[in-house]
């Protein structure tokens, strides 16, 4: 018998939203999502989670050496950044009475992009 597979989260995290980190080393930090891939539940953020590559010369850098950027995030340790509460905030999909569906602020109540 195979064994149940846990059931995915909805994702509510997007493409160029801005997020804040709620956990890990960039604790507190915000920056906007660059590339989002749900089959490995991760997000990459721009200028959060950024690590050291050393890099040999080739023919596009003839110099090498170290570079850094950033490394994905699992989603679990974001949450979408909400500008006028200033914080991370909890998120639920209401669908309006003309069937759009819209991502709002547990919280405040508020429509988020």
């Amino acid at each position: 018998m195979k064994a149940k597979q846990p059931k995915k989260r909805r994702p509510t995290i997007r493409r160029e939203d801005t997020v804040m980190v709620i956990s890990g080393k960039d604790k507190g930090r915000t920056g906007r999502v660059i590339t989002v891939d749900w089959k490995r539940e991760r997000l990459l953020i721009e200028g959060v989670n950024m690590v050291t590559r050393h890099t040999k010369p080739n023919a596009e850098n003839q110099k090498g050496g170290l570079i850094k950027i950033e490394a994905p995030v699992h989603y679990s340790n974001v949450q979408l950044y909400n500008p006028t509460l200033e914080r991370g905030v909890r998120v639920k999909i209401q669908t309006s009475d003309a069937g759009v569906k819209n991502r709002v602020c547990v919280k405040s109540g508020e429509v988020l992009g």
